[in-house]
């Protein structure tokens, strides 16, 4: 059965076997990701192993007896489920009653890129060979579940979590979640989808009461979970810490059985985030399978001994434990860990993992401005060539709070360059800035309080000088700006928009002498950049990015590769035009009403009409595309069961074989209901050669042209006219056509 499609023209292949190929292909077909259901064909098993289990071996699989593993029942050949962190990927053992570090040698990992950098790709095979490729490291490593993807709706630009999540958009959002997650579960280890849901700030996260209205909540921030669950057929949901209408998440019945099991059909397992359970009795009738967390001894956690206590009190039944310990049985029958199926073995830290990281990161960096060509940069004129900035060095598969990665490979900016750059070509390193912080006390897992890391923004008055003689006394100069996982990371939003440490003195500084400034910035997250936008000449937006993120930003700059990558979020002049802050409701006290409503992210700036400083979808290439000539495959008007092709002409303008990626933004001027000004329908990342116009089709079922009807709690196509916007952001459309629904 068909589950999700995406087509798409991409310029690298994702098959396993071409790997060694080094050489990019074009690459034109129609991909089809189809996920596989948990398997009921052991039920009987199941159910008899279940009745010789004592109520403790029961009890046991529902809660964490290590840091990462529930227990399993060593008599009946039921092994334990073990879990890791993964975002960033396979993060490292560590030990069974602490964070502290396990010590192994054989715990390295591949380091993939961030899912922000992965969101810029714009390329659902990009995220089906991320989850590929991390699967096999999660095998190889012996683990069941992967805690990942993240995929909540980036809501705030200050979020501590934008950088690991995806995009403020939910359709780009649930069509990399699926393929992701496809990837991942084909290598017999299910994903663990998190945080469900509204779950879009870190400030307050473990109490703050989350109000959304029903349309907000089905439109803007459920649908990647649900296609998820529909499409990709998920393993395992990790509930969020926050409460949403007045309940926590772990034990949010409307939620967790209502929508996600009721409606959505989901029969995998919910497994709450470290330390988000509240009661024993409450949390598991209200859809939760299995609580993990530290905080105190495994035995007294809600799902261990008092669970126990309240079966023998007469406070919940037996029967209803046998309903979630069979939950688990049958992930564990489906992942084959248990059985006689022979379970895939996976490879770890491989020359071809580290490829595949490269690929994703070579696809997802964002040219934002080149004014007079100066990049890619040509060696042929440059003898001396300063680097600056504590970014050229800095490495982020390790560092702040919450999952990382311990690589053997993390290739910096300056290392890809000193690879790449021809001998002769002299090389002035000067570190700039230095990433200092206020002193403030150690933050606790789980504590209320949020503490954030306060950045010191003086500069080193001899480290500026060495930047600033080296920037004069070179041909070329490129700084590494921006931010890193000390400074964006879980559990702690950022105070504004300010990028630290006194970066953008030094940066005007910089460029005051050295005009030939190429400025990169390596972060998750929007900065304001406002003066650097206009004072720089060549401006480059890249990411947490991966083993290989320095070789593939080398390739970038100097024209190796042409960049393809677009923002997956907006990036604000100032942080009052972002909605959460415009409408004054981040980050709330005990209460959060999501005052915007529908108008999340590029929605609000194109109804309200504000400018952002570089919108949704945006990124240029060292070619230039026109993109011209839509129009649909029917005359007539369409039904709602029907599907929508539109075809478009892409020409490359330019001297160079490119990337654009085409994007289609669906409006209707005359709704019977509230709709943002433009919503993204489609998109296709597509190849084209120098001089060469190709067509491309994009195919939109009807049924996503849909709002949500409140009032007969269903999704309504409303009929009339539409308009098929298209342009390679939301903010530059090429060409238009519109159609009718019956």
């Amino acid at each position: 059965m068909v589950l999700g499609m995406v087509i798409v023209s991409i310029f690298t292949s994702c098959n396993k076997d071409k790997k060694s190929d080094s050489s990019l292909k074009k690459i034109e077909t129609t991909e089809t990701f189809s996920g596989i259901p948990i398997t009921h064909q052991y039920d009987n098993e199941i159910d008899s192993l279940i009745n010789i289990m004592s109520l403790e071996e029961k009890v046991g699989m529902l809660h964490g007896t290590s840091m990462f593993t529930t227990a399993g029942v060593e008599r009946l050949g039921i092994p334990e489920l073990k879990m890791a962190d993964g975002p960033l990927g396979v993060r490292e053992e560590i030990s069974r009653s602490s964070w502290a570090p396990a010590g192994l040698d054989n715990d390295f990992a591949t380091y993939y890129p961030a899912g922000a950098g992965l969101s810029a790709t714009w390329n659902p095979r990009m995220a089906h060979l991320f989850g590929t490729s991390v699967g096999e490291e999660a095998r190889a490593r012996d683990k069941d579940v992967l805690l990942s993807p993240a995929i909540n709706i980036i809501r705030t630009p200050l979020g501590g979590r934008t950088y690991e999540y995806f995009t403020e958009d939910p359709f780009l959002n649930k069509k990399l979640a699926v393929p992701f997650i496809v990837g991942l579960q084909d290598n017999d280890v299910a994903v663990c989808v998190k945080h469900f849901a509204a779950n879009n700030q870190e400030t307050n996260r473990n109490y703050v009461d989350v109000q959304i209205d029903e349309r907000t909540l089905r439109e803007i921030y459920l649908p990647a979970f649900e296609a998820a669950v529909k499409e990709a057929k998920a393993y395992s949901m990790m509930g969020a810490y926050n409460k949403f209408r007045g309940e926590y998440l772990c034990e949010n019945n409307y939620m967790l059985n209502e929508v996600l099991r009721d409606e959505w059909g989901f029969e995998g397992v919910v497994i709450s985030d470290w330390a988000a359970v509240h009661t024993s009795v409450n949390s598991l009738k209200s859809g939760l399978d299995i609580e993990m967390g530290t905080p105190k001894p495994f035995n007294e956690f809600f799902l261990a001994d008092p669970l126990i206590e309240a079966v023998k009190n007469g406070e919940i039944s037996e029967k209803e434990i046998d309903k979630h310990v069979k939950r688990v049985l049958q992930m564990m029958h489906t992942l084959k860990s248990m059985g006689k199926e022979e379970r895939k073995q996976g490879s770890i830290n491989t020359e071809a993992h580290f490829k595949d990281a490269y690929t994703i990161a070579s696809e997802s960096v964002v040219l934002l401005k080149n004014d007079n060509n100066l990049l890619p940069l040509n060696t042929s004129n440059v003898r001396s060539l300063a680097v600056i900035g504590a970014n050229a060095t800095k490495k982020n598969a390790l560092g702040g709070f919450g999952a990382g990665v311990k690589t053997k490979r993390e290739i910096t900016p300056i290392d890809g360059l000193k690879s790449r750059l021809p001998e002769n070509i002299k090389i002035t390193y000067a570190e700039g800035y230095q990433e200092r912080y206020a002193p403030k006390k150690e933050s606790v897992f789980g504590e209320v309080t949020q503490e954030r890391a306060v950045p010191i923004d003086e500069l080193d008055p001899k480290m500026l000088d060495e930047a600033i003689n080296a920037a004069k006394n070179s041909d070329v100069t490129i700084i590494f700006a921006g931010s890193n996982r000390d400074f964006e990371t879980e559990a702690s939003d950022r105070a504004n928009l300010s990028l630290p440490f006194g970066q953008v003195e030094l940066i005007e500084k910089v460029l005051e002498v050295n005009p030939n400034t190429i400025v990169v910035m390596i972060a998750g997250a929007p900065f304001d950049i406002n003066s650097i936008k206009e004072k720089s000449k060549a401006l480059v937006w890249s990411w947490f990015n991966g083993s290989e993120g320095g070789n593939a930003l080398a390739d970038v700059i100097l024209g190796n590769v042409n960049p393809s990558g677009k923002l997956p979020w907006t990036m604000p002049k100032s942080i009052n035009d972002s909605p959460a802050h415009a409408t004054n409701s981040f980050p709330g006290d005990q209460t959060l009403y999501y005052k915007e409503g529908l108008l999340v992210g590029y929605r609000w700036f194109d109804t309200k009409n504000v400018e952002p400083l570089y919108p949704f979808g945006y990124g240029l290439s060292y070619t230039t595309f026109d993109i011209r000539n839509a129009r649909t495959d029917k005359t007539e008007s369409y039904l709602e069961n029907e599907t929508i092709t539109i075809s478009v002409d892409v020409e490359n303008t330019g001297n160079r074989d490119g990337m654009e990626v085409v994007q289609l933004y669906v409006s209707k001027n005359d709704s019977k209901v509230e709709r943002a000004t433009q919503e993204l329908k489609g998109f296709e990342k597509v190849m084209v050669k120098a001089g060469e116009t190709n067509s491309f089709n994009m195919v939109v079922p009807v049924k996503e042209l849909a709002y949500y009807d409140v009032g007969i709690k269903k999704w309504v196509v409303e009929s009339g006219t539409y308009n098929f916007r298209i342009g390679n952001s939301s903010r530059n459309i090429k060409t238009e056509v519109s159609i009718d629904i019956k």
